[in-house]
Formats: structure tokens, sequence, C-alpha cells
């Protein structure tokens, strides 16, 4: 997804509540030197991309940043809203760069609920984890895990370890930590 930015000085907080008031958002750039390039996102572009993008997976969506005519690819690092209108006040991309790992939050997806031994008994489904931490090279990074939960009955579960893992991918999350359970 293309977004249409610009760079900005770091300011005063007059400064960034004329950009939001502009219908932009301020942002950060950050590499795996640790340094940052602050920006100006273009808030009509950023809304229409996550319009565009499945519930839960911004964190594993690739953005292509156009900073002054450069491409540089990102992930988004963290966003964070204002209180009471949930708006957007700011966000973190963090740069992909193709020798460098990076850490995400995978999203997980469920296939077979609607034929689940469990729910067609009674229970429902209660998704304990929502995402999987991992860390990967930009082009290996998953974009969602699934897990299949059509034979789980009631007060049954599945754990991180039940979820087919690829080799190029890391863990950070423990195995044990349950994702998905069956509840009564």
């Amino acid at each position: 997804m293309k977004l249409k930015t610009t760079e900005r000085v770091h300011g005063k907080k007059s400064e960034l509540n004329r950009i939001r008031h502009e219908q932009n958002i301020p942002a950060v750039l950050y590499d795996k030197e640790g340094s940052n390039k602050p920006l100006i996102v273009d808030g009509a572009d950023f809304s229409k991309a996550l319009r565009e993008i499945e519930k839960g997976h911004l964190s594993t969506t690739v953005f292509e940043l156009d900073i002054n005519g450069v491409k540089v690819p990102a992930v988004v690092k963290e966003v964070q809203y204002h209180k009471t209108t949930y708006n957007i006040l700011h966000l973190d991309f963090q740069k992909l760069e193709k020798k460098s790992a990076v850490t995400v939050n995978v999203p997980v997806t469920y296939t077979g609920v609607d034929d689940c031994v469990g729910i067609k008994l009674g229970g429902f489904l209660r998704q304990v984890k929502r995402t999987i931490r991992v860390k990967t090279m930009p082009e290996h990074m998953p974009k969602s895990f699934t897990i299949d939960v059509r034979g789980l009955g009631i007060r049954q579960s599945k754990r991180i370890k039940d979820i087919e893992i690829p080799a190029n991918v890391v863990l950070v999350d423990d195995l044990e930590n349950v994702v998905v359970t069956i509840a009564k």
C-alpha cells in the first residue's frame, strides 16, 4: 500500500495540532540503527488504506512510504489514538531492510468455526490471543496464522505449539500460551 508522506521538523505541540487540524497524521519512521525520521502522513491516504486492510492485519501490512520521491517499505509499529474520539494521533513505522530481521505481531484467523463440535453443543469460541509475536526477515513475514477449530469440543483449546510455523519464522511468544478455547 502506498502512502504519501512529507518530512517534518521536530516541533512544538502547536505544530502537531496544526498537522492534525489539517486532517494529517504526525508520524515517525524508525530504522535498525535506532535513528528516526519525523514525518507527516496524508490522513486521507491512511484512512483509505485502513478501509482496504482486513480487520486485525495492520501489523503485517507493508506500506510503501513516499518520502519526497524516495520509496521506503515499512510496517506500522504503533498507533496512538485519542482517548474519546479514537482519532489517530500518531503513527510509528518500522523501516523494512532486506538484511535485518523485524519483530511483528501476526494476527490469528480461524477456520471451521461453523462446523466446530463444541459450538454445536452450545459452547462459544473464546479468542485468548489475537496475535502471535514473531521475528523474521521482511520477505518471510507471514500475513496471518490460521487455526482449524473444527475438532474442538467444549473446554478444549489450541496452543501456539499447535500452529504450523514456517521454518524461517522465530516465535517470540511462549509455545504453551493458549490461543483459542471453546468455552461454555
